[in-house]
């Protein structure tokens, strides 16, 4: 059965969010939909997907600002750079296995990379024309697990 607490849901959301996380649970557990906190719901979960989103955003960025890097300032090259790559596949592989997240990468593919172009320019002090307009390759192809160039 499940416990009424002494505050409303939406109180609660306000409150203490992982409460009102587990209340919901319960709610949905045991079928009592009209029991549910509707709007603080639909605001969590499109926070959670925005945030995923935003996730995804940032590791392109970070994979390709030091893809960048790597390629054009060779004489830099260290383990922090190849293991940041490294890192940021394994995690883009693991968020971008399939379906939403996978086509929101695919769809901000360009807007990242001119993003990372801007920040590699920025953090290399190299001019922005140093680096290509365009990323010359998929998503699939960025993703991918080679090895790096010496």
């Amino acid at each position: 059965m499940i416990a009424r607490p002494t505050e409303t849901l939406s109180e609660l959301y306000e409150k203490d969010e992982t409460a009102w996380l587990d209340a919901m649970a319960e709610l949905v557990q045991f079928s009592q939909r009209e029991a549910l906190d509707l709007p603080n719901l639909h605001d969590y979960l499109t926070s959670m997907a925005n945030r995923d989103r935003k996730e995804v955003f940032h590791r392109m960025v970070q994979l390709m600002m030091h893809l960048l890097k790597w390629h054009f300032q060779p004489e830099k090259r260290g383990n922090s750079w190849s293991a940041s790559i490294r890192f940021q596949r394994e995690e883009l592989n693991w968020d971008c296995n399939a379906g939403t997240l996978r086509n929101y990468a695919k769809s901000t593919l360009d807007v990242a990379y001119e993003k990372a172009r801007i920040e590699a320019a920025y953090q290399s002090g190299l001019p922005m024309e140093a680096f290509p307009e365009q990323l010359g390759m998929t998503l699939d192809e960025l993703l991918a697990d080679t090895e790096l160039p010496e």
